[in-house]
């Protein structure tokens, strides 16, 4: 609606941008995509344009309802089939239609897909063990042993997910050669800022040691949560949390799109620590060097302003007192 009205009144994709806190080449992208000849950019006809390209952007599953292939997965079903024994039927059945082949695990998945009703309740009942909800296939006990008592990302407060308030951090260990040494990185979510840990080993008690006199030597409003992945070396955020009152969240496994951030700047890091390179010969004064170049370097993200100064800035507003009336 703000996009259509403001383009109607004359205004420019850059002012439309400004007023939508994004950038000009999303609007720009927008406008391109969702407009129309005969009426220019009307929001309606933006809606349905972006809906029809969702649609045809998909291609139908091999396991829609409507078709031919779930037909005889339902009848085969009913005949008391595994699903296993419906896949392997329907290749040697149908050895030179690749449409018609699917994956136990595509049957599956279509099976507890369905909506809570009658059909799902019946195809469930066709299963061997009949189980209201699939089981995870990686279930068992992970012999690399668990980290006690974690905190899944999924109970952060949203506010850290926005990057609104300051003080969240993300963390992570990088390695050197053969994995015998290792920095740790702590970079905040709202400003980019990195700090740098030097580490003994790889070991739960070095992140300990390390990663509380880093935190600890930031401004108590300025360190409000850490979100890490599982590694090991967090089996002892509990102390962590006692010593520094960060509240530590946990990713999911194999998901570094939960902490981007500490992904990307991973990348940056390693323009200084190369991959295969001893990591222990570091000093913890020419991480701090590495460290300050980085925050120090403009960033588009911040209108071209340096980590550095955006931090500097929200600490300087944390000190301010409050003006607020009660």
């Amino acid at each position: 609606m703000t996009i259509a009205s403001m383009k109607l009144q004359g205004a420019s994709t850059r002012a439309i941008a400004r007023v939508l806190a994004r950038p000009a080449s999303t609007v720009s992208r927008e406008l391109r995509r969702n407009s129309c000849a005969e009426l220019g950019y009307a929001s309606d006809t933006a809606t349905a344009l972006q809906a029809r390209r969702r649609r045809t952007a998909r291609p139908m599953v091999k396991l829609d309802v409507s078709s031919v292939t779930w037909g005889v997965v339902l009848t085969l079903l009913s005949w008391k089939w595994s699903p296993q024994q419906i896949a392997a039927t329907l290749r040697r059945v149908y050895p030179d239609e690749p449409q018609r082949h699917v994956s136990h695990e595509t049957i599956y998945t279509a099976i507890y897909a369905q909506p809570r009703g009658e059909l799902r309740r019946q195809l469930i009942a066709c299963l061997r063990q009949g189980r209201s909800t699939r089981l995870p296939r990686s279930r068992g006990t992970d012999r690399r042993g668990q980290i006690p008592d974690m905190v899944s990302i999924h109970v952060r407060p949203p506010e850290i997910d926005d990057r609104v308030m300051p003080g969240h951090w993300e963390g992570d260990f990088i390695k050197g050669t053969g994995n015998k040494s290792s920095v740790g990185v702590l970079v905040e979510r709202s400003s980019r800022l990195v700090l740098l840990a030097r580490m003994e080993d790889a070991t739960a008690a070095a992140a300990l040691a390390g990663f509380t006199v880093k935190l600890n030597a930031i401004a108590a409003p300025l360190r409000q949560s850490l979100t890490y992945d599982q590694g090991k070396e967090m089996a002892r955020h509990a102390e962590l949390a006692a010593n520094t009152g960060v509240r530590v969240y946990f990713c999911d496994p194999h998901s570094p799109w939960q902490r981007g951030t500490c992904e990307n700047t991973n990348g940056l890091l390693r323009q200084y620590l190369p991959k295969g390179t001893d990591l222990s010969v570091y000093t913890q004064q020419e991480l701090d060097a590495i460290a300050d170049s980085l925050n120090t370097r403009p960033r588009a993200t911040h209108n071209w302003r340096t980590p550095l100064e955006v931090f500097a800035q929200t600490l300087a507003s944390s000190h301010k007192p409050s003006t607020s009336v009660h």
